[in-house]
């Protein structure tokens, strides 16, 4: 097992850290508001320790678990001290009206983060269309990933799958466009169709 550092220390950044210390991995809890990250990694099995903002990572693997709105300045706040780093993205773009993505076109959330992070940063998106009540229930949930480097996508994998969920690999890191198409969409099949927020998707393999 190893460190997982997570930025952030809302709902969906609780919800992962529960499962992820859950799984035996070392938890580190960063953010802006000191008092909030410390508060979550007490929340945690013992071991969960609270790291310093915008210091370099203790974990290999860090998940930005902030809103989408402020992925960017977290990621400048860092800046080298993401040198390395698997980032996974959780986040989605989505206009607070849900009338669509607010990222540029032919673009993704994922993407646009990835262009300032440091070069050798690998950027994975992951996580975004689970809703972090239905991750924070436990069980085994398919879980889909885009990436450019296989080995990088191929290691995340490995750690999704310590998490008790089942990873999907859907190909580069632009198809985060359409998983985060997928996020939105999930959205407002709650908000309508579905009537409810308690459902995930699944691949049934026939």
């Amino acid at each position: 097992m190893s460190t997982i550092s997570i930025i952030g220390s809302g709902s969906m950044a609780a919800a992962i850290a529960d499962r992820v210390a859950k799984a035996g991995h070392t938890v580190e809890v960063m953010g802006r508001d000191p008092t909030k990250a410390a508060a979550l990694a007490d929340r945690l099995a013992s071991g969960a320790t609270t790291g310093t903002y915008r210091a370099v990572p203790a974990g290999d693997i860090v998940i930005l678990a902030v809103p989408y709105s402020s992925a960017a300045a977290v990621v400048a706040d860092y800046g080298d001290a993401l040198d390395g780093k698997v980032i996974i993205d959780i986040t989605n773009p989505a206009a607070l009206d849900l009338s669509g993505l607010f990222t540029p076109h032919g673009s993704s959330g994922a993407q646009e983060i990835a262009n300032g992070l440091p070069a050798s940063a690998q950027v994975v998106k992951a996580f975004n269309t689970i809703f972090g009540h239905v991750l924070a229930k436990g069980g085994r949930l398919d879980a889909f990933i885009a990436a450019d480097d296989a080995e990088t996508k191929a290691r995340v994998s490995t750690f999704m799958e310590s998490l008790g969920l089942r990873p999907f690999d859907v190909g580069e890191l632009r198809m985060a466009q359409t998983l985060e198409a997928l996020g939105l969409m999930m959205i407002g099949l709650a908000k309508n169709g579905a009537g409810t927020w308690d459902f995930a998707m699944k691949v049934d393999i026939g």
